[in-house]
């Protein structure tokens, strides 16, 4: 019999549901426009192979991780951390994380929208330099067009621009000269981020529910239309020159620390752990759920779409270089200039212009959504979780997470919103990600105990894990998580936009925004030693970080037999050992509940 707390918390309907959440979570926008371009930087085919390690070594055991983490308990982010209590502070700095994410991540998707609005004209506005936001630096790129124009590129780089970089940049963004140029706020950009709001809104408004419902078209539709955009773009023209950039391997690159920092960086900032969702998602899964198998086959869906979608837009770069005659490696690019300006240019050249216009569109839209949505579900879940009389006004909560996520987006509706855009992207969700990881790789591993650990998800599942799961845990995913930090001070550089970098005051913004999460962590400590534990300082350090009693399943019945079995084990290999007294109080609760 379960608890009014498990049901009115509710359970995904079917297993489905669960797995699409994921799939549309950890598949993201970044798999479209940073890994194509990251595995043609990086080497090629080549890139594959670090990336493939990486994610078998590190991105499958952090997801497996979480993902118990959260089944198991059945509670979200910052209550899952009942089992190190010290360490509450990493599930506050999630909710941080997605909330400043949240903010931004409306505006990347409201920018699809508003090329949506302008796909439905007989004329692609970005395919033409005769519109009234056109400079005369603007050229066409038609078929042989460019060949005369050696000073053209498809970004600003040269001394002319293309309609597609004018369109976005001109029209679209209005883009001021710099950050510290903040200009008004773009009424236009303003509704569709509004309408963008609401439509993420309704995806979360009731929870669990209204997810399951809408994560059917958001999660495969985005599958539909990059086959359809596949099989088109492998059939044009030049399309194979394209995809022989993308895959060639260039094996001396593997010699490169770079390489490997970026696959590292990649595989983690792709699946998503560190930021709530996962443990989320997972938290409404049946107790019983084989999440070993889910934690598999997601990281291998999501790292097959990023794959595949090198295939998506290095076919259609291909023919772009052919139509226009540029050679493929000027006419690459990545992030928002790969999405906003060189992919709607090659489909501007394409037969059909609006059709796969519309379906880029739609495509980018539905894979940047749901991301966000269980973002935002995210902090709503750990809200009421945390404060359980909240539950009951879950709908007032739900409201109040986008209200204030919204307020925040405002100043990304700004003549110089993608330069904030940029910039928060940048250092936000950089090392704090990491930071978050780390410290719940130490109370898995290390405070709570790998050995307890591996026994809680053997008696969830059913079945034995093998050596390679604790070993990733304890020690691999550590120094992982280790290198990334190490990558991201040696590699990094300062956020830029359009070649200009940002002053020191706004790299300081940057930097503030990345504290702003991981304060949480050393804060919470503080505060729970101060003022929650009693006695010495080493007594209330050392209980801090023993589980709370509350810890382990949600239902009765998991939770009496959990507790049953973890007393035979314990008495089997402590019998005959040392005793303290939090261990005769987990005993003793042991004991009251198997008589109930």
């Amino acid at each position: 019999m379960e608890t009014k707390e498990s049901i009115s918390r509710g359970k995904w309907k079917n297993k489905a549901e669960a797995i699409l959440s994921c799939v549309g979570y950890a598949v993201g926008i970044g798999n479209i426009w940073r890994f194509p371009y990251l595995t043609y930087k990086n080497g090629g085919g080549a890139f594959l192979m670090p990336y493939i390690i990486m994610l078998f070594m590190v991105g499958m055991p952090l997801f497996f991780m979480e993902f118990s983490l959260g089944q198991f308990s059945s509670t979200g982010c910052t209550t899952v951390f009942k089992l190190g209590p010290l360490f509450k502070g990493a599930g506050y700095a999630m909710l941080v994380v997605n909330m400043i994410f949240g903010s931004y991540a409306n505006l990347i998707i409201t920018y699809p929208l508003m090329f949506l609005m302008y796909a439905y004209k007989n004329r692609l506005p970005w395919s033409a330099c005769d519109n009234y936001w056109n400079t005369k630096d603007c050229i066409e790129l038609k078929e042989n067009s460019v060949r005369r124009q050696s000073n053209a590129t498809i970004s600003r780089n040269g001394n002319r621009t293309t309609a597609a970089d004018e369109f976005l940049h001109l029209e679209i963004l209005k883009i001021s000269s710099g950050i510290e140029d903040v200009g008004s706020i773009d009424i236009y950009v303003l509704l569709c981020n509004i309408v963008s709001w609401i439509i993420v809104y309704l995806c979360i408004m009731r929870g669990i529910k209204s997810v399951g419902r809408v994560i059917y078209f958001t999660a495969l539709f985005p599958f539909v239309v990059l086959f359809c955009l596949l099989i088109r773009g492998l059939t044009l023209p030049g399309a194979w020159d394209g995809v022989y950039f993308y895959i060639w391997p260039q094996w001396d690159q593997l010699g490169n620390l770079k390489v490997w920092a970026d696959a590292a960086l990649q595989i983690f900032f792709s699946l998503g752990p560190g930021w709530g969702g996962i443990v989320n998602i997972s938290s409404y899964n049946n107790f019983r759920n084989n999440c070993k198998l889910d934690s598999i086959v997601v990281p291998i869906v999501n790292c097959s779409t990023a794959i595949l979608s090198g295939f998506v837009v290095f076919s259609v770069i291909g023919f772009m270089a052919h139509e226009t005659g540029m050679p493929v490696s000027t006419v690459a690019s990545g992030g928002p200039s790969l999405a906003f300006i060189t992919y709607p240019a090659a489909i501007s050249l394409m037969p059909w212009p609006n059709l796969w216009a519309i379906l880029f569109f739609l495509m980018m839209y539905n894979i940047g959504i749901d991301t966000l949505f269980v973002c935002l579900e995210t902090v709503v879940t750990a809200i009421v979780d945390d404060l359980p009389y909240l539950r009951k006004f879950q709908f007032y909560v739900t409201i109040s997470t986008v209200l204030v996520a919204a307020c925040f987006s405002i100043i990304y509706c700004t003549h110089s919103g993608m330069y904030w855009l940029q910039l928060f992207d940048w250092y936000s969700a950089s090392i704090s990600v990491v930071v978050i990881c780390l410290s719940e790789v130490i109370v898995v591993g290390w405070t709570y105990g790998m050995k307890r650990f591996i026994r809680d998800v053997e008696f969830m599942t059913g079945e034995k894990l093998s050596w390679y799961w604790s070993l990733s845990w304890k020690f691999i995913t550590p120094l992982y998580l280790a290198f990334i930090i190490i990558t991201i001070v040696v590699f990094g550089t300062k956020a830029s936009y359009l070649g200009r970098e940002f002053p020191d005051w706004a790299i300081l913004l940057g930097w503030a925004s990345c504290f702003a999460s991981i304060i949480w962590i050393p804060l919470y400590m503080v505060y729970r030693l101060i003022y929650i534990e009693k006695g010495s300082f080493m007594q209330r350090f050392m209980h801090s970080l023993k589980p709370s009693p509350d810890w382990g399943p949600a239902r009765p019945q998991d939770r009496s037999e959990w507790r049953s079995k973890t007393l035979k084990i314990y008495l089997k290999e402590n019998v005959t050992t040392r005793e303290d007294v939090n261990t005769q109080q987990f005993l003793s609760l042991c004991n009251n509940e198997e008589n109930k």
